[in-house]
C-alpha cells in the first residue's frame, strides 16, 4: 500500500511517524529558560566606567601588597643545611652507613634576636610525598584505632603491609619513611658553656588530626598490649608504642608521627618539629649570639639527591615568611594602575577627534 510523504510530518529530521501515532520531538520545552528568553543585562564598557575600576584596583592592591611584604620581611628566619654532602661539613662523616649512630654538631650565629614564639622546622628537598602510590599507601582505619584493621591492614599498604608474617603497625610507605633525625639546640654563652634550649614537642599537630583522625587501639593502660600481634615498620628503629614516654604522645597519637603523615604537595617542603615558647616579655625567646645544633643523623637523603635542613622562624598575623604574596599584590596593583593611565591618555588623545566623551572598549 502506497503512502504519501509530507515534510511537515517529520520533526527535527526524525523519521515520519505512523498514521495515528504520537509525534516524537527533541524540541526543548517552550519555556523562557530553555528557549533562552530570560532577561539579560550586558554592560556597555566605556572609558567612564572602566578607568575608575583600574585605578581603584591599583589603589587598593598596592597598599595591601606593601603591608604584606613589609610584614613578611619583619619575620625572623634562618635555615641551616646539615645534609653533609660537602667534605667540609661536620655531618659529612654521617654519610657512611658504617657510622651508626652518628652525631654531628653545626654551629651558627643569630645576628638578630627572635621575639615571640619560635617555630623549629625540619625541611626536605627532592622528596616527592605527592606521588600517587605513596599518598595512597596508608590505612586510615588502622590509624583511627580500628582493631580489625590493626591486624588486617588495607592492601593499599603493600609492600609495607606485613613483615615476618605479622601485620605492620602503622602500615604503608608514608609511615615507613618517617623522618627520624633528632635535633637539639644549645645557646653558647660568653663562658662557652652550652645552655640547652627547651623544645616543646606537643602542640605541633593539627587539633583535628590529634583528636579525630588518629587514635590508639582500644584496651587497657598497657599500650604494648594493645599493639600485640603487630610488628614495627621495616625502616623504624623501634615500635610505634615506644615513640615517647608520655602516654598522651605515644603510639598513633604521637605528634611527630601525625605531622609526618600529613603529606606535602611539593617536593621541597618543611614540617613543624618543635616549638620554642616565649617565657618572658622582657627577654627575647632566642637572643642574638652563637648557637650549636646537635643532630642525631638517622635519615638518609643522599641516595635520592635530597637535602636536609633545620629552620628557625617566627610568625606574624599572616603566618610564616612568604614574600611572594606581597609581591603578587604589588604587581597586580601596579599593572592595573598602569593600564588605567595608558587608557586615560588614549581617551584624552582621541576624545576631541571623535567628538564623544567616552570611548567604547
Amino acid at each position: 500500500m502506497a503512502m504519501n510523504y509530507n515534510a511537515k510530518d517529520e520533526v527535527d529530521g526524525g523519521p515520519p511517524c505512523a498514521p495515528g501515532g504520537t509525534a516524537k520531538t527533541r524540541r526543548p520545552d517552550n519555556t523562557a529558560f530553555k528557549q533562552q528568553r530570560l532577561p539579560a543585562w550586558q554592560p556597555i564598557l566605556t572609558a567612564g566606567t572602566v578607568l575608575p575600576i583600574f585605578f581603584i584596583i591599583g589603589l587598593i592592591f598596592i597598599p595591601i601588597g606593601i603591608g604584606i611584604f613589609v610584614t613578611s620581611n619583619n619575620i625572623r628566619e634562618i635555615e641551616i643545611d646539615y645534609t653533609g654532602t660537602e667534605p667540609s661539613s661536620p655531618c659529612n662523616k654521617c654519610l657512611s652507613p658504617d657510622v651508626t649512630p652518628c652525631i654531628c654538631t653545626v654551629n651558627f650565629t643569630l645576628e638578630k634576636s627572635f621575639e615571640g614564639n619560635v617555630f623549629m622546622y625540619y625541611g626536605l628537598s627532592n622528596f616527592y610525598q605527592n606521588h600517587r602510590r605513596y599518598v595512597k599507601s596508608r590505612d586510615d582505619s588502622q590509624l583511627n584505632g580500628d582493631s580489625s584493621a590493626l591486624l588486617n591492614p588495607s592492601k593499599e599498604c603493600e609492600p609495607y603491609r606485613r613483615n615476618e608474617d605479622k601485620p605492620i603497625a602503622p602500615c604503608g610507605a608514608i609511615a615507613n619513611s618517617m623522618f627520624n633525625d633528632t635535633l637539639e639546640l644549645f645557646l653558647i654563652g660568653n663562658d662557652s658553656y652550652p645552655v640547652p634550649i627547651t623544645l616543646k614537642k606537643k602542640g605541633i599537630a593539627w587539633w583535628t588530626d590529634k583528636n579525630v583522625k588518629f587514635r590508639n587501639p582500644p584496651g587497657g593502660d598497657n599500650l604494648e598490649e594493645r599493639f600485640k600481634g603487630t610488628t614495627k615498620p621495616v625502616n623504624w628503629l623501634k615500635p610505634v608504642y615506644m615513640l615517647d614516654s608520655d602516654p598522651d604522645n605515644n603510639g598513633f597519637i604521637n605528634e611527630d608521627f601525625i605531622v609526618w603523615m600529613r603529606t606535602a604537595a611539593l617536593p621541597t617542603f618543611r614540617k613543624l618539629y618543635r616549638l620554642i615558647e616565649r617565657k618572658s616579655d622582657l627577654h627575647p625567646t632566642l637572643p642574638a649570639g652563637r648557637y650549636s645544633l646537635n643532630i642525631t643523623y638517622n635519615y638518609p637523603v643522599h641516595y635520592f639527591d635530597g637535602r636536609k635542613r633545620m629552620i628557625l622562624s617566627t610568625i606574624s598575623w599572616m603566618g610564616g615568611k612568604n614574600p611572594f604574596l606581597g609581591i603578587a599584590y604589588i604587581a597586580v596593583g601596579s599593572i592595573s594602575f598602569l593600564l588605567g593611565v595608558v587608557l586615560l591618555v588614549i581617551n584624552h588623545k582621541y576624545r576631541n577627534s571623535s567628538n564623544t566623551a567616552d570611548i567604547t572598549i
